[in-house]
């Protein structure tokens, strides 16, 4: 177990996913940001002039059961605006290099060396003598 823990470590990945999580985090709360200064404007003017924004009441003149569609809306605007950019920016330019990696390690078929000629032919006519 702490053979693989170790392989897991040294093999880089942990490093990349680290700096995936931070600036996911940081590029997140700014698209929160946008999203709830632009975005859920928007939304709660659709609502109209007395309502609290785009939702409805469970009870009438109840505030606390406000379902606010404008938050759910927002919340999904945001995880797609986040994972779009996280996508683009990591794990789409990973992808790429790992397929230019695993080019580049195909070992090319070599030539047969003319040794290894010779001692196929020995060994075919080997065979075809002790056939006879």
């Amino acid at each position: 177990m702490l053979k693989g823990f170790k392989e897991f470590i040294t093999r880089g990945n942990v490093i990349d996913l680290a700096v995936a999580v931070v600036i996911g985090s940081a590029f997140a709360a700014i698209v929160d940001t946008v999203v709830s200064s632009v975005i859920t404007p928007v939304l709660n003017a659709a609502g109209g002039a007395s309502s609290e924004g785009l939702g409805f009441m469970i009870r009438a003149g109840q505030e606390n059961t406000f379902v606010d569609l404008s938050a759910i809306i927002n919340a999904v605007v945001v995880f797609l605006i986040t994972a779009a950019v996280v996508y683009l920016i990591f794990v789409l330019p990973m992808n790429t290099f790992q397929q230019r990696r695993k080019r580049g390690e195909e070992p090319e078929p070599e030539a047969p060396a003319e040794d290894v000629i010779l001692l196929q032919e020995i060994r075919d006519l080997l065979r075809a003598q002790s056939t006879r």
